[in-house]
């Protein structure tokens, strides 16, 4: 038993390396073709190992931008993709709380309709709407602002669903206790129930986070300056038409900064991500 154990561990690792290996090995190819010029990625000679100019072309990307496509450096542009993914991640996870929490806990009319209504707007995202959607914000004056890049998409109905499933699972004991200590339903919610929910807050932020960093349509048309773009854009701007005038390593250096703040974001709240979505007993 303890050697068909073994046998079924490696087998398990070498299943996983290879994974591993395949998901990994188009991240290396762009980190090592943003260390080297262009003409060694155009004439399709790219070792590889990293090559000799990373910094060069790291801090040409970060602090001065490439003139051939887009004139403002990519830190600006993470900066800007930066707030839009909190501003939505941060809005989604207030508005879905606090509409949940009313739908669980309030007893007014209509309030299953109201749940449902909220419901269906799931068949309805931007893309679907994206004409008035955009009419809207043109007459508000958000073109080129934060505003107008993250407001339009604050809305949530999974995260409505998602905490009103959770606040479902609560003991209405919490509730009467509560009631008996005198605490009003701002209180009980305050130090009740934003405590219970810090693993599907968690989850939940994660998931919009990434979403609001990968956006491209939305900050696609909302941006028409430079010193807007998101940096999913400005990847897009980099690579043109003719494969002669894409400056390559540019290209795949921005790809590799891209990543960087998804990553960090899943890494630093991976614990909480995975209880959030998959821990039954809260």
């Amino acid at each position: 038993m303890v050697e068909d154990r073994r046998l079924g561990d490696l087998i398990a690792y070498i299943i996983l390396t290879i994974g591993v290996a395949i998901v990994a090995f188009p991240v290396w190819l762009t980190f090592v073709a943003s260390t080297w010029d262009a003409a060694t990625i155009i004439n399709g000679q790219l070792p590889l190992y990293p090559g000799p100019h990373f910094f060069e072309n790291y801090y040409r990307v970060l602090f001065v931008g490439t003139s051939s496509t887009t004139r403002e450096p990519v830190a600006t542009m993470m900066f800007n993709s930066f707030v839009m993914a909190m501003t939505i991640a941060i809005g989604k996870i207030i508005i879905s709380v606090l509409s949940a929490y009313a739908i669980v806990y309030y007893r007014f009319p209509f309030r299953m309709a109201a749940f449902w209504i909220i419901f269906v707007t799931l068949m309805l995202p931007v893309e679907v709407r994206i004409f008035p959607t955009f009419k809207i914000v043109s007459d508000l004056g958000m073109l080129d602002t934060y505003q107008g890049l993250a407001v339009p998409l604050i809305a949530s109905a999974t995260g409505t669903l998602l905490f009103r499933q959770f606040f479902l699972t609560i003991p209405d004991e919490l509730l009467e206790a509560s009631k008996i200590d005198g605490a009003g339903p701002f209180k009980f919610f305050k130090d009740t129930m934003l405590p219970l929910s810090i693993t599907t807050i968690a989850a939940l932020f994660v998931i919009q986070f990434i979403y609001g960093w990968n956006q491209y349509l939305w900050p696609l048309l909302i941006a028409t300056k430079d010193s807007m773009l998101t940096i999913v854009i400005g990847i897009k701007k980099m690579i043109v038409t003719s494969d002669a005038l894409t400056e390559w390593q540019l290209a795949m250096a921005t790809a590799m900064l891209a990543m960087l703040p998804p990553v960090f974001v899943v890494i630093v709240m991976q614990r909480l991500f995975v209880k959030g979505l998959v821990e039954t007993e809260k």
